[in-house]
């Protein structure tokens, strides 16, 4: 990608205004793997493939800013593997997890994981210290940000989604088991962010991905969210601090100014300007253009209307042009050169 994308990019996630709308795609194993016709299972044994398809996908798309970048990710597994959850390796698919079979009483005498040694937080660590420090990585490429799943996903991969949020949301002794549960998941994402940028030689942020928090309640949320997600955000202060969770959650979106992130990555159920009136005017949004029905289901003109939409909603307010949530396996080429001549229009 180009300097002047990274540029734009910057200035628009510390609130100034860069001369045109920065343009910025998630970019997970799926969606690459797709794009260079990978079965996903090679995407994730082949690091010379892996590197390939980065490489080329940043020369096809130099006004594009991809996140987090360089990611060397299995899926939703690394954390979850850390506390012993099975991984399921699904043929052509991104890895998936079997929750643990833990009676509630249980949950509260988990591991603390190292992410130096335990599941496959270890292989990300090597794998990522090998690119920027090894010599794998050509100059002047740079992994420039790191991101792990937040303490609520986690929560939901290792006990399943119902299981836990009912603990969450029930009696109080079984409330106070998946509160200690938390506890320990948000520290083992702290340590992760910070092992890997432990490993980078020149990092600029983090990205927090925890889109189950979108189902909690308003009262929930400030009770037992906001001092979690407060505390990981606190951690990385002086960096770019990027919040991903596609779930919609317009009734927490006047929550969250003051958890301390810069960038919001939200659903694309929610349409800019309604997230800009209910988050306020400090946190910039990334967004908000359909991923599966405009952009890869849709035609060229269909996703520049509706990123041309997005930026009249945003009037001049803080936004990074983004597929809303992610971006799908199988989103054409000729789209992303759509979303892209849109935010130069």
């Amino acid at each position: 990608m180009s300097d002047g994308a990274w540029d734009n990019f910057l200035i628009a996630a510390q609130g100034g205004q860069p001369s045109q709308t920065p343009v910025a795609l998630g970019a997970d194993c799926g969606f690459i793997a797709s794009a260079f016709g990978m079965n996903t299972l090679d995407f994730f044994l082949y690091p010379d493939r892996w590197l390939r398809a980065y490489l080329a996908l940043i020369a096809r798309f130099p006004d594009v800013v991809f996140l987090p970048g360089f990611w060397v990710e299995y899926g939703m597994a690394a954390e979850p593997s850390a506390f012993g959850a099975p991984v399921l390796w699904r043929q052509d698919e991104a890895p998936a997890i079997r929750p643990l079979a833990l009676p509630l009483a249980d949950w509260r005498h988990l591991p603390r994981p190292d992410p130096y040694s335990d599941g496959l937080m270890a292989l990300v660590l090597r794998r990522t210290l090998n690119l920027e420090q090894g010599g794998e990585l050509p100059e002047p490429h740079r992994i420039r940000f790191v991101a792990a799943r937040g303490p609520f996903t986690i929560a939901t991969h290792l006990f399943g989604a119902t299981n836990f949020l009912t603990a969450l949301a029930g009696e109080r002794s079984e409330a106070r088991i998946a509160a200690d549960v938390l506890e320990i998941l948000t520290e083992t994402t702290i340590r992760f962010l910070q092992a890997q940028l432990g490993c980078l030689r020149e990092p600029w942020g983090v990205m927090l991905l925890d889109d189950t928090v979108g189902m909690l309640s308003p009262g929930l949320f400030n009770a037992v969210a906001r001092p979690l997600l407060e505390r990981i955000f606190a951690t990385f202060d002086g960096l770019i601090r990027i919040y991903h969770n596609d779930t919609p959650c317009e009734h927490l979106l006047p929550h969250f100014p003051g958890l301390g992130f810069e960038v919001f990555h939200l659903s694309h159920r929610v349409s800019i300007a309604e997230a800009r009136a209910l988050i306020g005017p400090d946190i910039v949004l990334m967004g908000n253009v359909p991923p599966l029905e405009v952009m890869v289901r849709g035609t060229p003109q269909q996703v520049a209307e509706a990123a041309r939409d997005c930026i009249i909603q945003a009037d001049g307010t803080g936004l990074i042009l983004a597929p809303g949530g992610g971006t799908n396996a199988g989103t054409p080429a000729r789209n992303i050169d759509a979303l892209v001549s849109a935010a130069l229009y």
